[in-house]
């Protein structure tokens, strides 16, 4: 099974074979976020590649800030699920990977925890920062990543300060912003952009977006 690090690279079959995970980029890579579900146009996410095709998705239906969310392929396997959880004043959601596509499998062992680094008072022109907990680091005092929310962009970090991917505002070709809840998400090489895209529903949902 794939680590949900971002740098994981290779995956061991039971044949002792390593192949390379369908989620790791190999070069810097852009998808377009529409922060909306196809089916019949309600709350949820539909992630598109450079191809037009989409490869992620999240139906939420008539539901907004879902205490539990999916994040599915196109086919409709559950990749990630997300859920809400309360620690005092802050707002955290926790990912787990699902091994078997269902919402059953999940294991704890591979997982990732989002919540706001200190208590703030959301602010649009304002820098935001979240801390987020992955895998084995159950420490809050030592975590893995961070986001960083600058105005209309959002920028994601180990915790070394290197760029793992950037998200902001789609623009057309003649420089035009279409509209905000369609997002363009950059990520680096090397990078598992199913947990990327795991992260930015968790920060889109600790904003009351998706």
């Amino acid at each position: 099974m794939v680590k949900i690090h971002p740098d994981d690279v290779t995956t061991t079959s039971g044949a002792g074979e390593e192949t390379i995970s369908p989620y790791l980029t190999t070069e810097p890579e852009s998808f377009t976020i529409w922060m909306k579900s196809l089916v019949f146009n309600t709350n949820g996410c539909t992630v598109f590649n450079s191809k037009g095709r989409i490869i992620y998705r999240v139906d939420n239906y008539n539901s907004k800030s879902c205490r539990e969310v999916y994040l599915m392929d196109l086919s409709g396997h559950v990749l990630f699920t997300l859920r809400r959880q309360k620690f005092g004043l802050f707002k955290t959601w926790e990912g787990y990977r699902s091994s078997s596509g269902t919402t059953e499998a999940t294991t704890k062992l591979e997982y990732f925890r989002v919540k706001n680094k200190v208590f703030q008072i959301p602010n649009k022109d304002s820098s935001s920062s979240y801390r987020v907990v992955a895998g084995s680091c159950r420490n809050d005092e030592q975590y893995c990543y961070r986001m960083v929310n600058r105005g209309a962009s959002l920028v994601i970090e180990d915790n070394s300060g290197k760029l793992l991917a950037e998200v902001k505002r789609k623009q057309s070709r003649n420089g035009l912003k279409l509209g905000e809840d369609v997002l363009t998400m950059t990520v680096e090489s090397q990078v598992d952009h199913s947990f990327i895209v795991g992260l930015v529903l968790a920060h889109s949902l600790i904003n009351c977006i998706l």
